[in-house]
């Protein structure tokens, strides 16, 4: 069963997606029988890691009854063949039906791929029978380009990824303001944008361990959002939820918002996040 089509605002953990690395599936399976069957698992493009392991992570999560969601580096992939090759026995051996695409972080491609758009416009994704091509959305901005600049180029893409008979699926950076995330929405919608959004959520995880990953990945994380997130600037050693921040996004969707759901980003554990997302659930929606 597909679930790359969030429900409508009302329902944000209905159909949630995780992010999972190739060193966590064992931690995945341990998870699995608490998690919905068909959930998409996306698998980051890491360095450092073969494309060996990402198809075995791949074919662990298809086994386990997910849907696999390999990520994509465009600036890290070496030569056509390679990327044509590993989508092909992402197909193959993993039922691989989406992929989601980035440019990646070297500033100099290592390969002919200077960016997201040049992977889809290869036709290897369609020739291979990919159905959905996710690609990344930035509520806080993009760190070299403009906001003009962000939505040309996300429209180009969905039209491209339309054109070649596929589904985008946006899937946003995580964030820890709920209000930046439903303007950034509604500027997406204004653009014409009708896609499918995931939300990029932070799983439960020890504050320093998400100011950490807040620093790497570029997100902000002053006081102010901080404070919006529900963690006091003087508390910064404990844990932290995203409670007040999927309880405010929530609150805020309207159908005008379209198509959302949450992607988990699991650093506190995958066990924490799944353990998280059944209170949440159990709390908001006990009739379930």
């Amino acid at each position: 069963m597909h679930r790359d089509n969030p429900r409508p605002a009302g329902n944000i953990t209905h159909a949630y997606s995780l992010e999972v690395s190739t060193k966590d599936i064992a931690a995945l399976s341990a998870a699995a029988p608490r998690i919905l069957t068909g959930s998409t698992i996306a698998i980051p493009y890491l360095p450092r890691e073969n494309d060996d392991a990402r198809l075995a992570a791949a074919r662990a999560v298809r086994r386990l009854g997910f849907e696999p969601m390999p990520h994509l580096s465009a600036r890290r992939i070496a030569s056509l063949a390679g990327f044509e090759l590993f989508v092909q026995r992402a197909a193959a051996e993993a039922g691989v039906e989406r992929c989601f695409v980035i440019a990646g972080d070297p500033s100099i491609p290592v390969g002919p791929f200077a960016d997201s758009a040049a992977l889809i416009d290869t036709g290897i994704f369609e020739r291979a029978g990919m159905k959905v091509i996710g690609v990344g959305g930035h509520p806080e901005g993009h760190p070299v380009m403009s906001k003009a600049e962000q939505w040309e180029v996300l429209e180009r893409k969905c039209h491209s990824i339309e054109m070649r008979g596929m589904a985008p699926l946006i899937v946003t950076q995580f964030a820890f303001d709920a209000d930046i995330v439903l303007t950034w929405l509604e500027a997406l919608r204004a653009h014409g944008i009708n896609h499918p959004v995931r939300v990029g959520v932070p799983g439960p995880a020890s504050i320093a361990v998400l100011a950490r990953y807040a620093a790497v990945c570029g997100v902000g994380a002053c006081a102010s959002m901080w404070s919006k997130y529900g963690v006091s600037i003087g508390k910064l050693f404990g844990t932290a939820g995203p409670d007040l921040f999927v309880e405010c996004l929530a609150a805020g969707l309207t159908a005008a918002h379209g198509k959302v759901s949450l992607h988990f980003f699991p650093f506190g554990g995958i066990a924490q996040s799944v353990k998280w997302i059944e209170q949440y659930r159990a709390r908001t929606d006990p009739g379930r």
